[in-house]
């Protein structure tokens, strides 16, 4: 399959790479100590599924969450006190944040993104018409944004995107 321009992905943090971030969930995120938020669980699958991102998409993969100032630092303790890095080869200069969901828009058309890997149904409203390629995660209530594929796990998203690189070997 050949690409006119070449594929580069964003994905959301928040309940798509974090676990706890759900209502009636693990807050220890939002309000534990450093050692409760380095212990907040990655979603099943994530840092697998980003390992296999960063390898198949040859590095073009961008972490784009929507936070606070205060958030925003959590989110990069969390990274940072996990390892996220090293274990999944993804570069930290290509963590971005923006504090309203539409942005993610903002940023998506900034680093020509092809792919897009969120949870919430506005952030894919948004990116319509933009990003070829959406992926609604997680479980949902309501309809799935059209032109989005709903992906409830990470073997999900990789088995979608697969359908849309050229995979490496």
């Amino acid at each position: 399959m050949k690409h006119l321009t070449e594929p580069r992905i964003g994905v959301d943090v928040g309940r798509v790479l974090v676990e706890g971030l759900v209502p009636g969930a693990d807050t220890s995120f939002f309000t534990g100590d450093d050692d409760d938020l380095v212990a907040t669980p990655a979603v099943a699958g994530a840092l697998e599924g980003l390992a296999w991102l960063v390898d198949q998409f040859d590095g073009r993969v961008w972490l784009v969450s929507k936070c606070g100032p205060r958030i925003e630092q959590r989110t990069l303790r969390w990274l940072s006190g996990n390892d996220v890095y090293t274990r999944t080869g993804l570069n930290p200069a290509q963590v971005r944040f923006c504090r309203a969901r539409p942005d993610k828009a903002l940023h998506a058309r900034q680093l020509r993104l092809t792919h897009f890997v969120d949870d919430r149904r506005d952030v894919h409203v948004a990116l319509a018409g933009l990003v070829t390629h959406r992926y609604l995660f997680g479980p949902q209530k309501g309809p799935i944004p059209d032109g989005c594929v709903a992906t409830l796990t990470w073997p999900d998203v990789i088995w979608h995107v697969m359908a849309t690189v050229p995979v490496r070997t």
